[in-house]
């Protein structure tokens, strides 16, 4: 098990935390942890690739914990009416469109490699700032309102952006595979 591989353990057993902390209340906690789940995201990539400690449970793992810390913020904030309910739908959407096209491939023995092109990871980041504004804002008790409407519209046009991108790339490949049948 490397370096990296048990930062990105470790981000995910916060997700439990952090949703506790949202879910009681506790947004000054929330807001820390939140962003301690962040930073360690950058941190076990910069390492993976400074120090060559990629490994292929990496490469799976590392995509994994954003989605489960994402969505698991996204539906407690949700849930507990910090956000709009369609931002939550639209987030979680989108992750659970693409994992279900990967394992649809995969059950029909015509697996898709899917990497992340820009706008996913332009999405991503939007996404962790959205929430942290978010955090920091209920934490701190300050507005930013303006701000936060226009990053929750950067995070809907970037996850649709996304979405379509890669059920595009989906279906090419689902085409392009019978074809080849």
């Amino acid at each position: 098990m490397s370096i990296p591989n048990l930062i990105t353990l470790g981000r995910i057993l916060l997700v439990p935390v952090v949703v506790w902390a949202i879910a009681s209340g506790r947004m000054q906690l929330a807001f820390l942890l939140f962003l301690v789940a962040a930073v360690s995201d950058g941190v076990d990539g910069y390492l993976a690739k400074r120090f060559g400690m990629k490994t292929e449970l990496g490469a799976y793992l590392d995509p994994l914990a954003d989605k489960v810390l994402i969505v698991s913020i996204y539906v407690t904030l949700g849930i507990t009416g910090v956000i709009p309910l369609w931002i939550v739908i639209l987030v979680a959407s989108r992750d659970f469109m693409i994992v279900g096209a990967i394992l649809l491939s995969w059950l029909v023995d015509m697996p898709v490699t899917i990497k992340p092109h820009i706008i996913s990871k332009l999405n991503t980041a939007a996404q962790i700032i959205f929430a942290c504004l978010v955090l920091a804002s209920n934490g701190y008790q300050f507005n930013i309102e303006p701000l936060l409407t226009l990053v929750m519209a950067l995070v809907a046009v970037l996850t649709l952006l996304s979405v379509g991108l890669y059920l595009g790339h989906w279906v090419r490949h689902m085409n392009s595979a019978e074809a080849g049948s």
